[in-house]
């Protein structure tokens, strides 16, 4: 998600978290997020870089304000930087707690670091959350249970599913979306019928 500062076609800006573990988990990902620190792309001991412009950095912050609207907690992050950084296109990486799948910001990509944690249940429950949205590029699966993986794959409608990884590319490999993530396949076999003028010739032998 904090890759690219979350300016990422893939990013995954949902996180779906097992309900039995949900509190516990979130706590451990805001602990995890302080720890990154923003700064010059030139800057070896940097992890998080700035926005690409101060609209797109006011859009991120605003989808932030939504969020405390709509009544999502934020778990850290959740503003500007206000140090020497302050004039730059920097956000602080947020962690929001307690999103409903409803909410603005768990449905409308915002392009920064922001990822919405969401609970839930079981394996149909989850799959069902994660396909109530007009995008469909990726996803992944965390787990150790192959029997879940292969359920929740063969369940995501998405262009691709990661397990236990994200955002692998291989131009051997098919990449594109479902539904309003674009159509057609970068890279593949696939991706040769986008260059490909198909003729039909139809002959009457009598």
């Amino acid at each position: 998600m904090l890759l690219n500062s979350g300016q990422v076609c893939v990013a995954g800006s949902r996180l779906f978290v097992e309900k039995k573990i949900y509190d516990n988990f979130m706590s451990d990902l805001a602990d995890y997020t302080k720890n990154y620190k923003l700064g010059n792309g030139f800057d070896p001991s940097a992890n998080l870089g700035p926005l690409i412009s101060a609209k797109q950095k006011e859009r991120v912050l605003g989808y932030l304000d939504l969020g405390r609207d709509e009544g999502a907690e934020i778990l850290v992050g959740g503003n500007a930087v206000a140090n020497e950084l302050e004039n730059g296109y920097f956000v602080k990486p947020t962690v929001l707690a307690n999103v409903n799948n409803s909410m603005r910001i768990a449905q409308e990509e915002i392009f920064g670091p922001v990822v919405s944690g969401i609970p839930f249940t079981d394996i149909d429950e989850v799959i069902k959350l994660a396909n109530q949205t007009e995008y469909g590029l990726g996803g992944g699966v965390n787990t150790t249970d192959i029997r879940k993986v292969h359920l929740v794959a063969e369940g995501l409608r998405t262009g691709s599913v990661w397990v236990n990884t994200y955002n692998l590319i291989d131009p051997a490999s098919p990449f594109g979306g479902y539904k309003q993530s674009g159509l057609g396949r970068e890279n593949g076999a696939e991706s040769i019928d986008l260059y490909t003028e198909t003729k039909s010739v139809w002959i009457n032998l009598d």
